[in-house]
């Protein structure tokens, strides 16, 4: 064993380990033609728009070699190509025996935090490199060999004892010469192989020197190491191909790479490897642990549910049906493009979301665990924004709490080490906002939430659930309690008019509500709310109902509240509001966030992976919106939705959360109706109108999140629509893609399994039908999360406005308590909240998922994060209209926010609704679409 001393210096290391090498054995290296295998090329990992925002990565620049002529040319040579297409062949360089002289350029990203030892091994690797021991590249061509029947190659150890360095002072460069015949056509693909001890970022390789011009190969992958695997990495080049026109050369190597991404379903995944997948959700609960921590299996006949990323690990000792667990602070598989990246795990207050979720609540817990109380009156509330909430100074001597000890440095009040929240948006500009019915009603439409309204069409109002076991399915709001409080209006005119509209958890939630009544602290009921529209374009609720479970003595176990103009039935009506919150924040997270978007979103990537080639035009219109959805699920199962996660602490259903958001996806999930418009008219909220560019008219003009999304739809229909005709130009070439036909067939059979015999399934027949199923994939991914996530702060980091569980039923005459409500109203309210404890976890958590990362990439940046793809101007022009269609989109949103007839969005004290507007800087700012859900 070497031990670095003090005295010894990184190049002393270098030599002591060369001479190792010389005196060793040379590693055998033969390169069969079953090695050319693994892994699909990663995109636009480090490519960046230039923004005005402060902490974006500016896009690493594409370089290439130009040779003068010489066969000297070094990696000093490097100059950047700015337009690649004006390449001619005077930069080909000819041997006497008429062979080609060319050259590669391969671009390498470093860690931006490095420890010394990290240091030390870049040093060595350097030197390695430069011997021409560390990287190898193989050229194939696009042309057959006839002589082996596949692609002609090349091979050539990178060489140059030092790398270029690049403008980024984390990406170096490496150079390697080629000779190759006249006759060697155009590479079509690069293999990489890593004889270094660890792996390494490839950002691009670019071979210059070809009669056609520079070949660009874009890679932004990790390059595992030959000692974890001696296979080589293909990197196909910047061209799209279906998969009847791919060149002769690399046919093989597409169908090869396919293979090598789906691995073979056995064995527990590594965190080096790239194998997509499927598997169930049987990794939530931990049976070995005790009764308490055992959670069902979902993705079954009982609990069906998308499938999730298979990892492999060994079942538990109790179960055989349940998969060990994965504790913090060790990571959970997942193909290793598919993680974080460097920037991104440094976000959230300087820091990563394993940091915030590890160390920042055990820390909360630390300070409050010892008095968690209720809050006793509304000053207790404000302290965590005016005061803060004081840490354990000697938490922070803590070595595993040295990181956080920096970020409160950075962000929090220096000396005391006060945790304090910024104030959300809701209170910000009228503190007693959140009272009024008008708001309560308005976040209906332009909140966090706001895709469960519905138009109530008929009474009576009917429950579709069994009446044997859970009673007469008629609610309790009749004809009679409508029309005294639509004050002359008639219910008939009302629903003619389309006037009201209703939210009903009803049946969604009264299979669990006596489970959830069972856990400590939570009082819950099953509720229906019908609001009106007024003539003066204004919503308020005006009955709401809430029901228990039938029992013996009282068979139709409901309550019916409403507004009233007495003290005690404004407050009673207050509890009953809270008690709808709690529904609507649990239906919110479970089901729209995490669900819709999240769970629902991952099987589309792994079959993409799996049955797409990197080459094909569908797999690279998908690339930008599949990035860390499925590291950030990976986290999620570990932290949030897991048994004894935040979720289950500190929302209603508690340990019964996921069995709701299961029973949602069997009763209610289509994937023909996640598309805006098909959902919108599935709710009465929108009608039919072919003269609308979106093919809909709202019902309610002024509901922000429903008129912002279909301009945001639009828009990515119409560039979908363009990018699909482009490539699909041929009759049935739909049909005869036997990539796409597979993809489309795993997602319905494997990735969403236990809905595959569903008939509302679209046919993937025409240019139409790909360009709807696409459509409603890019929407989900980035306009649809964006709405329901980077709100869950403004809007939830209020406690009374949108409370995640009420502990206590709504009292009435006879209770125990009623005349304790009747002294101090405010109390009961305030204590029926989350405890102090639950709402700092839960802020502290929504604080997390509302904070856009600073590496974020957004749906405006798609066409320049999509021109590192693509070589074809055709479709670089199609991006680039997209992006001016945002551009266009954004200034209409920022004047409908200035409208003051649009009352849902201006107003005294009323904020913006700018959660779909396309851009924003790093943080928690409310507004920003993401190209993909990525936190």
């Amino acid at each position: 064993m070497f031990i670095l001393s003090s005295t010894c210096s990184i190049h002393q290391l270098i030599g002591f380990r060369f001479k190792k090498m010389l005196t060793s054995q040379p590693r055998p290296f033969t390169l069969r033609r079953s090695e050319v295998t693994y892994y699909a090329e990663k995109h636009h990992r480090l490519t960046r728009k230039t923004t005005p925002f402060p902490g974006f990565r500016r896009r690493v620049p594409i370089r290439a070699v130009i040779s003068g002529g010489d066969n000297k040319t070094s990696a000093a040579d490097v100059v950047v190509v700015e337009k690649p297409e004006e390449d001619n062949g005077s930069l080909a360089s000819s041997s006497k025996s008429g062979s080609i002289n060319v050259k590669a350029v391969i671009t390498i990203r470093k860690k931006m935090k490095e420890r010394l030892t990290e240091k030390i091994e870049d040093q060595w690797e350097s030197f390695i490199n430069g011997i021409g021991k560390g990287i190898l590249i193989r050229l194939i061509s696009e042309e057959i060999d006839p002589g082996t029947k596949s692609g002609k190659s090349v091979e050539s150890f990178v060489r140059g004892w030092l790398p270029k360095p690049s403008n980024d002072p984390y990406v170096i460069e490496y150079g390697a010469d080629f000779t190759v015949p006249q006759d060697f056509g155009h590479p079509g693909a690069v293999l990489i192989t890593n004889f270094q001890d660890k792996e390494f970022f490839l950002v691009e390789v670019v071979v210059h020197g070809f009669r056609k011009g520079p070949s660009f190969f874009r890679a932004d992958t990790w390059i595992h190491s030959r000692k974890d695997n001696p296979e080589s990495r293909i990197i196909f080049k910047n061209q799209a191909y279906l998969p009847s026109q791919t060149p002769p050369g690399i046919k093989d190597l597409r169908r090869e790479d396919l293979l090598s991404l789906r691995g073979n379903g056995k064995g527990e995944r590594k965190l080096h490897e790239r194998i997509y997948d499927y598997d169930v959700y049987n990794d939530l609960g931990n049976p070995d642990k005790g009764e308490d921590t055992v959670r069902p299996v979902l993705g079954n006949e009982e609990w069906p549910y998308p499938r999730r990323c298979r990892t492999g690990r060994p079942h538990t000792k109790k179960d055989r049906f349940t998969e060990t667990r994965v504790e913090k602070p060790h990571p959970v598989y997942v193909p290793r493009d598919e993680t974080f990246e460097e920037i991104k795990q440094n976000t959230f207050s300087a820091g990563r979301l394993k940091a915030a979720l590890h160390n920042l609540i055990p820390l909360i817990a630390s300070k409050l665990s010892s008095s968690d109380i209720p809050f006793t009156n509304f000053s207790d509330i404000e302290k965590l924004y005016n005061d803060g909430v004081l840490l354990k100074e000697e938490e922070h001597k803590e070595k595993k709490n040295q990181f956080l000890t920096n970020v409160m440095n950075q962000v929090l009040t220096v000396g005391d080490k006060l945790l304090k929240y910024d104030i959300p948006a809701i209170i910000k500009r009228d503190r007693f906002a959140w009272l009024r019915d008008n708001e309560f009603a308005r976040q209906i439409l332009a909140g966090v939430n706001p895709v469960n309204i519905q138009l109530l069409e008929e009474l009576p109002i009917l429950s579709t659930l069994d009446p044997a076991i859970y009673g007469p399915p008629e609610s309790a709001i009749t004809r009679e309690i409508l029309e005294k409080e639509l004050h002359g209006t008639t219910v008939e005119q009302a629903i003619k008019g389309k006037r009201l509209f209703i939210l009903d958890y009803h049946d969604m939630l009264l299979p669990f509500i006596e489970k959830m009544n069972s856990l400590p602290g939570r009082k819950a009921y099953a509720s229906r709310t019908v609001l009106y529209y007024t003539n003066t374009g204004i919503l308020r609720p005006i009955v709401i109902e809430l029901s228990l479970p039938p029992t013996p003595s009282s068979p139709s176990n409901k309550r019916i509240f409403t507004h009233g103009y007495h003290a005690t039935t404004f407050w009673i009506w207050k509890l009953a509001k809270a008690h709808v919150c709690s529904n609507d924040a649990g239906v919110h997270q479970l089901v729209n966030h995490w669900l819709r978007t999240h769970a629902s979103m991952e099987p589309y990537i792994i079959a993409t992976h799996r049955q797409l080639s990197s080459m094909h035009p569908v797999h690279k219109l998908l690339h930008p919106h599949m990035r860390y959805t499925m590291e950030i699920n990976a986290l999620a199962r570990q932290s949030l939705i897991n048994g004894g996660g935040i979720i289950e602490a500190c929302f209603s259903p508690g340990k019964y959360s996921m069995e709701i958001s299961s029973a949602a996806y069997k009763s209610m999930w289509r994937f023909d109706m996640e598309a805006l418009p098909a959902d919108l008219i599935r709710r009465g909220m929108a009608v039919e109108d072919p003269s609308m560019p979106s093919g809909v008219k709202l019902v309610i003009e002024d509901y922000p999140y429903a008129a912002d999304g279909l301009l945001i739809w639009s828009a990515i229909k119409e560039m979908v629509s363009s990018y699909v005709d482009h490539y699909y130009s041929e009759p049935n070439s739909i049909k005869s893609d036997v990539e796409l036909q597979s993809w489309w067939d795993e997602i319905k059979n494997k990735g969403h399994y236990d809905k595959r015999n569903e008939p509302w399934w679209p046919n993937l027949a025409t240019k139409e039908d790909l360009s709807g199923i696409l459509t409603t994939m890019i929407w989900v991914a980035s306009g649809q999360h964006a709405a329901i996530n980077f709100g869950q702060y403004p809007f939830g980091g209020y406690p009374p406005n949108r409370p995640t569980l009420v502990r206590r039923s709504i009292p009435q005459e006879g209770d125990p308590d009623y005349d304790k409500f009747l002294l101090n109203p405010e109390y009961t309210f305030l204590t029926s909240l989350p405890t102090q404890l639950q709402a700092t976890k839960v802020m502290a958590v929504q604080d997390t998922l509302s904070t856009h990362s600073a590496d974020e990439e957004y749906i405006n940046q798609l066409h320049d994060i999509q021109r590192l793809s693509f070589s074809d101007p055709e479709v670089q022009e199609i991006f680039q209209r997209f992006s001016t269609k945002l551009e266009e989109i954004e200034q209409i949103i920022h004047g409908r926010n200035k409208n003051i007839k649009l009352k849902n969005r201006n107003g005294a004290g009323v904020p913006p609704y700018e959660l779909l507007l396309p851009s924003s800087p790093p943080g928690v700012t409310g507004r920003g679409i993401p190209n993909s859900i990525s936190i």
